[in-house]
């Protein structure tokens, strides 16, 4: 039977290189893949405390990490280099099951959603606590408006953040250059044998890389001597795509609630952190963060919430202006700002465009289930589209009236303006930066 395994790591301090190995064994033989993470190396060497804190960091990071080599093959073994404590366990095990979740729902594998990883016996050592609670944060940016909101709310209440990104592309640069503050990045690269391994048929799909950029977050602050790193994923971040096999299917698992206090407690049990990582903007709706995001105009010309435009041939492209994202992102931007600037930000308008009307009538959950993206839900939707028909501006554009006609009328009864603007729901938020977006405005009108 195949297996999956975690043969070694290691760092190298004075590069910040980190060498994560993996292998995939069964009757044919052994199949070796290293993927590489170069994390930004501090200026002074740090104690042997921090470092000790730091490589627990990685064993974690090893594990998670290691999702993206797994799914090449999907073997029902997944076995664990070393003994591990419950909360470590758990988040493996979860990584590797409610992250995969749409992978294996795609492509028919409903074994995933039931492994369970073998982990040898014996009893893992303890970790020393470390209080970092008091320490800069470090603030995850994507070059979106939610992680740019978090880092405004985070410096106007005096948190002093440093932004940071994996593998930093132009739109990340420049949002992070409008910032006026100095960030730090680590870059992470895949065994190219992968690649060849996709090209010749082997299963693909989307993994939970929010849980592995997290980790390298985490990692690169106890590196620094930084504080918890802070993410910006909503609460709509936690709610399914659909059910499947009897199991929820998220395309968004790995920033939904859940895997954040797996990934705390994992971090407090493995690596002795009493403050690791929580999202700022956990309490918020995608709409309210929207409303946040247009009093801060000075990143207009670099935000962008689009992953397809990464993909594009242009490096400065920053939105495709045809997929779930951009569409969601307009419409959420839409009844809290002119049009003309929302068109400068987008270099279009998608709400006078005849042909988004088919993507739209799946955001608002008419023609289909919520799309495999990262978009609010679908009473946001409602609520963005009802706001616009009370706006001279929006009311008469041709989507806007297309939308209005395909809405069922009980549909608007379950678009609450007061659920979608008050923060609720289950969070991490410390009490220390529980204020932090008050000061940008959350809790007023």
């Amino acid at each position: 039977m195949v297996a999956f395994s975690f043969p070694s790591h290691s760092i190298d301090l004075t590069t910040g290189v980190a060498s994560f190995d993996y292998a995939l064994t069964g009757p044919g033989g052994e199949l070796r893949f290293t993927e590489t993470i170069t994390f930004p190396v501090p200026s002074t060497r740090p104690d042997e405390a921090t470092l000790a804190t730091f490589g627990r960091v990685l064993e974690l990071l090893h594990l998670v990490a290691g999702v993206s080599y797994y799914k090449a093959a999907a073997p029902r073994r997944l076995v664990l280099p070393a003994p591990l404590g419950e909360a470590a366990v758990a988040l493996t095990t979860a990584v590797y099951t409610k992250g995969l979740a749409e992978y294996a729902y795609r492509n028919d594998l409903p074994h995933v959603l039931e492994l369970v990883p073998e982990v040898p016996a014996g009893e893992p050592t303890a970790p020393e606590p470390v209080d970092n609670s008091g320490r800069r944060p470090l603030s995850a940016v994507g070059g979106g408006k939610d992680s740019i909101v978090s880092l405004e709310a985070l410096r106007q209440s005096g948190f002093d953040p440093v932004p940071f990104s994996v593998n930093p592309n132009p739109v990340i640069v420049a949002v992070n250059e409008a910032s006026g503050l100095v960030a730090l990045a680590a870059r992470r690269k895949i065994d190219p044998t992968l690649f060849e391994w996709n090209a010749a048929g082997a299963y693909n799909g989307h993994i939970p890389v929010t849980a592995i950029n997290s980790l390298i977050a985490v990692a690169t602050a106890v590196l620094h001597g930084l504080g918890p790193v802070v993410m910006s994923n909503e609460r709509s971040a936690s709610d399914p795509n659909l059910i499947w096999n009897g199991q929820e299917i998220n395309h968004q698992w790995s920033k939904g609630v859940e895997a954040e206090g797996l990934l705390r407690a994992a971090l407090a049990g493995h690596a002795g952190l009493t403050e690791p990582y929580f999202s700022l903007l956990r309490p918020l709706s995608e709409l309210h963060i929207a409303r946040l995001f247009a009093q801060f105009t000075r990143y207009d010309d670099v935000v962008t919430s689009c992953n397809a435009a990464f993909k594009l041939h242009d490096p400065t492209a920053r939105w495709c202006g045809d997929c779930p994202k951009c569409r969601f992102v307009f419409l959420a931007l839409a009844p809290f700002m002119p049009r003309e600037r929302l068109v400068h930000i987008f270099s279009g308008d998608l709400l006078a465009d005849p042909a988004q009307v088919p993507g739209y009538l799946e955001l608002l959950g008419i023609d289909a289930h919520k799309p495999f993206e990262c978009v609010g839900e679908v009473e946001e939707s409602l609520v963005a589209l009802g706001l616009l028909t009370e706006q001279e501006q929006w009311r008469d554009a041709a989507v806007v009236r297309a939308l209005v006609d395909a809405v069922p009328a009980d549909a608007w009864s379950t678009a609450s303006r007061s659920d979608v603007f008050t923060p609720d729901g289950p969070n991490h938020v410390p009490p220390a930066y529980a204020d932090a977006l008050a000061k940008i405005g959350v809790g007023e009108g």
